[in-house]
């Protein structure tokens, strides 16, 4: 059997308001757009999550709700701003067939680079940016025999990427 994983990073986030916590940073308009574009490439694609795992702060719980799914949410102060073992670990729990994982750099980014048999040949991959989203795939039955170097690939993108070729459209 195949498990699906698609991780996100969260779009782009707010700075504008001083003292405001991190956890709380809103998206600002290019996160917004960012996001429903990523939901758009993600449905044109045909995957759909029946399981989401999203970091507890404000702008990936705002990621996921732009990118327009109906599945929802299981949110958790377990994603944010953690390290790639811990999001593993988090993953390794799962139920879902295909899971969506929304987290934050640097763990979401290191976590990609381990998780994948091969990196894709994206001139963005090693630092995935803001709104960056990776599909694997996995032959296992259950999450919890997820592996290091265990996912192949299936695609990647960055929201520059979505929004560059709707204005060339």
């Amino acid at each position: 059997m195949t498990r699906t994983l698609i991780l996100t990073r969260h779009t782009k986030s707010s700075w504008d308001t001083v003292g405001m916590l991190d956890q709380d940073r809103p998206l600002n308009a290019r996160g917004r757009r960012s996001a429903r574009a990523l939901g758009e490439w993600l449905r044109d694609k045909g995957l759909t999550p029946d399981q989401v795992l999203c970091s507890s702060a404000r702008r990936t719980r705002e990621t996921y709700e732009r990118m327009g799914f109906d599945t929802a949410a299981e949110v958790t102060d377990d994603l944010y701003l953690v390290d790639a073992n811990r999001i593993l670990r988090v993953l390794s729990e799962a139920s879902g067939e295909t899971v969506l994982l929304l987290g934050h750099n640097p763990g979401i980014a290191l976590f990609a680079a381990e998780i994948l048999a091969a990196a894709p040949d994206h001139p963005k991959f090693d630092i995935y940016p803001t709104g960056a989203t990776l599909v694997a795939h996995f032959d296992i039955d259950s999450w919890d025999k997820i592996a290091w170097r265990g996912g192949e690939l299936v695609a990647f993108t960055v929201p520059r990427d979505l929004l560059d070729e709707q204005t060339d459209n």
